[in-house]
This record gives C-alpha cells, sequence and structure tokens, in this order.
C-alpha cells in the first residue's frame, strides 16, 4: 500500500482496468494499433499536465504484473467493485488519501486527448467548490447530423447532457434533450463519460444505493443528482480529433481507423 497522507492536494488519475468484462473479456490487453488499450490510456493519463500520480486500479494479478513492467504504479482493488466509479474510490482509500482531486479516466478510452482531462482539471483547480466535474462536446454540423440519425434508430449509444446557467448539470439522458419544439435549431451538449471528483464527494457517492433514474437510463451519474450532488459541466473541444472508447471487440477496427487517419495522440516516444 502506498502512503501519501502527507501530500497537500494530489491530482491522481486513476484508470480501472478489469479482464472479465462480459461483453469483452481481457478487453485491457487487446492490441490497438501494436501496442495494449492498457498502455495507450495510461499514456494518455501521463501527459496530463496537472496529474500528480497516474495509476491503474486492477483485481487482476496478470494485469497488475502487465501494467508494472510498463512502468505504471498499480493499485489492487477488491472484486467486489460494481462499477468503475466504486474501484476508483477504493483505489484512493487504498492508496491512504483522504483529500485531492481523482480523475477516473476509463481503460477503454483510447482516443481522449489529454486537453480534455486538463480543462476539467484546471476548473475543479480553480474552483474549489465544484465537487464533481465532467466533460460535454457541442454537437454541430455533421457530428450533430451523424448523431441524431443514429439515435432515430433508438440506439442508446450516445449520452446528451443539460446543464444550468452556471454549468452544473440538470439531466443526462440517452435520449436527445432538450426537445425541440419548433424543429429550430438547439444546441446538443454530448456528454463525454469522463469524472473528476473530490475525494470525500467519491467516496460519498460509492457508498449511495442505485437511483431510479439510473436505474432506467442505466447511467450511474445520475446517483449523484437524485442525492442532490451537483456536477458541473465542462465543454470541452477535441480539436478535430474524433471521439470514441472501446465497448465490444468490433470497436477496435473503428479506434483504429481514427488512428491511422488523425496520427498517434501521444508520440510514441513519449
Amino acid at each position: 500500500m502506498v502512503h501519501c497522507h502527507l501530500m497537500t492536494s494530489p491530482v491522481v488519475i486513476v484508470i480501472p482496468a478489469r479482464m472479465a468484462s462480459t461483453r469483452f473479456p481481457g478487453k485491457p490487453l487487446t492490441m490497438i494499433q501494436g501496442k495494449t488499450m492498457l498502455e495507450r490510456v495510461w499514456r494518455i493519463g501521463k501527459a496530463v499536465a496537472q496529474a500528480t500520480h497516474v495509476v491503474i486500479a486492477t483485481d487482476d494479478e496478470d494485469l497488475k504484473a502487465f501494467a508494472e513492467q510498463l512502468g505504471a504504479q498499480v493499485v489492487m482493488t477488491s472484486q467486489a467493485c460494481l462499477s468503475g466509479t466504486d474501484r476508483v474510490a477504493e483505489a484512493a482509500r487504498n492508496m491512504g488519501y483522504e483529500s485531492g482531486i481523482f480523475f477516473s479516466l476509463q481503460g477503454d478510452a483510447v482516443l481522449t486527448p489529454p486537453w480534455v482531462i486538463e480543462d476539467v482539471l484546471q476548473l475543479m483547480l480553480s474552483d474549489p467548490q465544484v465537487l464533481i466535474a465532467t466533460p460535454a462536446v457541442c454537437l454541430e454540423g455533421d457530428a450533430l447530423e451523424a448523431f441524431l440519425k443514429i439515435k432515430k434508430t433508438g440506439s442508446s449509444s450516445g449520452t446528451v447532457v443539460v446543464f444550468d446557467a452556471k454549468g452544473d448539470a440538470l439531466y443526462f439522458s440517452k435520449a436527445v434533450i432538450p426537445y425541440s419544439r419548433e424543429g429550430q435549431d438547439r444546441e446538443i451538449f454530448r456528454h463525454i463519460g469522463l469524472y473528476g471528483y473530490r475525494f470525500e464527494t467519491l467516496q460519498q457517492l460509492s457508498a449511495l444505493p442505485e437511483g431510479r433514474l439510473e436505474r432506467a437510463e442505466k447511467l450511474e451519474q445520475l446517483r449523484a443528482l437524485e442525492h442532490g450532488i451537483p456536477i458541473r459541466v465542462v465543454p470541452v473541444n477535441y480539436r478535430g480529433r474524433t471521439h470514441g472508447s472501446v465497448d465490444r471487440p468490433e470497436d477496435v477496427v473503428f479506434v483504429e481507423a481514427v488512428i491511422s487517419r488523425e496520427g498517434e495522440l501521444i508520440c510514441p516516444s513519449a
């Protein structure tokens, strides 16, 4: 166990990684353009300017051994973790922290630009009142058309967020909101499922029961809103990069095509 009580206010990127994914067993070690998914995500985390630590949280000994060969710091968590949030919360406790910012970087988020994470962390560092922060992208042009088209087919892929004047989330949904009664232009923000948490809020959230809306939409972040914990939405710019992650084996082809077309996010030598 790593004891870090002495750090003033750490900023820790935690990458939850499971080998036993039901939809995609062994996912973290899947090769993507010559590198494992886990290495790619770890290198993205390492490129984030504000991060004091980047750790991989897993319950798998083989994955731990592989990550340590990369030079990564690993925290073991129990197999009882039901979600990535639970794993990040346990990792924070197991590392001996009692405060700080913990950013959950999903182990399949191989196309996440480091500056997107930096924007979220910057907001949390500049405003101590923000307990949870998460990025979103304003969809425009072709991206908006493609998103609306896929939603018309009843697809549950892609989540939308609406937020108040201060930037706090009002609701997250798999449906396209806001509804446009007159058919006029509307701002649609696609939610990016990454989160920065304050230590205390992370522990509080992890201890709360599943919420009614969370169960209906299958969106874990609604648990916070249902219990009155605000989530600050940070509009981010992908700067022309394509958003995507690997949920299923067939997504690997898509991600590899993006990397071939747009180039690497992180220099191979980084």
